[in-house]
């Protein structure tokens, strides 16, 4: 069984929407604006590209990724060259780009539970707020890779949804605090 990880850039109550610039959010680029850069708090980015081996993504992220990651070389090497996955009802194959490698449509959450099923490595989800939410709440996530930003929002895309569920035990496996008042947060869920 494949192990499925999210990871994310949230904010101290939660919002995940446009941390790198996305336009039509008013708190666009949070990430970057204010909070000093610090290359050891995004180490966890490049350990998430050696890991994965596939990565998920909701057919908004994927539209905002598609034009731009495979030209990003460097930055998403990894991501760029492994298969990619997008879960959605409305996405036609005619729909996707051709310069981003193997792609396949996923059209509901069973599919994404049968993909869990295959062989392979890990598959990682990045961005995705509301694909994600969904994950969640069926017990599709097996990780959560999450850098926490030290601001507060306010109104966002959450990365939790708040449908009334049973508890869900969790355990810290990895942490770090950096000067820039950023932490990373990596639990995998007790299942």
């Amino acid at each position: 069984m494949r192990t499925l990880i999210t990871t994310a850039f949230v904010s101290l109550d939660g919002v995940v929407e446009a941390p790198g610039g996305e336009s039509g959010y008013r708190n666009s680029g949070w990430t970057f604006k204010d909070i000093p850069f610090d290359e050891t708090a995004y180490e966890l980015k490049g350990t998430e590209q050696d890991e994965a081996t596939a990565l998920l993504l909701g057919r908004v992220s994927y539209q905002s990724f598609a034009p731009v990651w495979p030209g990003m070389t460097v930055e998403f090497a990894g991501y760029n060259a492994m298969p990619k996955y997008v879960v959605s009802t409305t996405l036609q194959d005619s729909d996707l780009v051709t310069n981003w490698g193997e792609t396949t449509i996923l059209r509901s959450l069973d599919d994404v539970a049968a993909l869990k099923e295959t062989e392979g490595g890990p598959i990682i989800v990045n961005g995705s707020a509301t694909l994600n939410r969904n994950l969640s709440d069926a017990g599709l996530i097996d990780r959560y890779n999450l850098l926490v930003f030290p601001v507060l929002l306010g109104a966002g895309k959450r990365l939790f949804s708040d449908s009334d569920r049973d508890k869900l035990a969790l355990t810290l496996t990895d942490s770090a605090s950096y000067p820039n008042g950023i932490q990373k947060l990596v639990y995998t869920v007790n299942n």
